[in-house]
């Protein structure tokens, strides 16, 4: 199993840490170590000191596809869940500046919590989906699929000409704005057209 995310998908994500607006998908790994499920606590890590939640829409791959007609995409997944990308960002802004990858900053241990998942027909439309996350009881980062720049089946259209997707890949597929620093203690719900999918505390 691989975690494959995206950034850069939102537009007003894209302005609030000025960011430059890509031609094409950024994307970048997790390793299955940044996998957290059920609402297990997340754990501040030592080397950073500026943490901060992205909440995105998770796609489970429920087939293996290689090279897929962005048309046909729609037929290798079937659920959906919410998910946090943990990002330590001051870790990453200095690996930003010098030009170099992200993973250090976005891949570490438990830095990848995700929902159960629903079935996709549960909802009229996957791109119009609403999902927020509030902390400690406030909103902090409210969205809808329908901002993406680059829609769930185009995403998985591109990331196929690249790897191989294998039944139980997870596709994060990027975060809207309102992403800040967490702070141990804080408790994170995350909801999706209404419904509670995440519920834990960062430690």
């Amino acid at each position: 199993m691989k975690i494959i995310a995206v950034g850069r998908n939102y537009a007003d994500h894209i302005e609030e840490l000025k960011n430059e607006r890509p031609t094409e998908p950024v994307i970048f790994s997790k390793p299955e170590t940044a996998l957290l499920k059920g609402n297990e606590d997340f754990y501040l890590p030592d080397f950073s000191q500026d943490v901060h939640h992205e909440v995105e829409l998770v796609v489970r791959i429920s087939k293996i596809g290689k090279n897929i007609d962005e048309k046909f995409a729609h037929k290798y997944y079937q659920e959906v869940a919410l998910g946090i990308d943990f990002t330590a960002r001051d870790v990453q802004s200095k690996l930003k500046a010098k030009g170099l990858p992200w993973e250090l900053a976005k891949a570490f241990d438990g830095s990848a919590p995700v929902s159960s998942f629903v079935p996709k027909e549960q909802f009229e439309s996957l791109n119009q989906l609403e999902f927020d996350l509030s902390v400690n009881g406030e909103i902090r980062q409210s969205g809808n699929t329908s901002m993406m720049l680059y829609s769930i089946d185009y995403l998985i259209a591109f990331i196929s000409q690249y790897f191989t997707l294998k039944v139980g890949d997870l596709i994060f597929t990027g975060t809207p704005k309102g992403v800040a620093a967490v702070q141990a203690g804080d408790e994170l719900v995350a909801r999706l057209a209404g419904q509670e999918m995440l519920r834990f505390f960062v430690k």
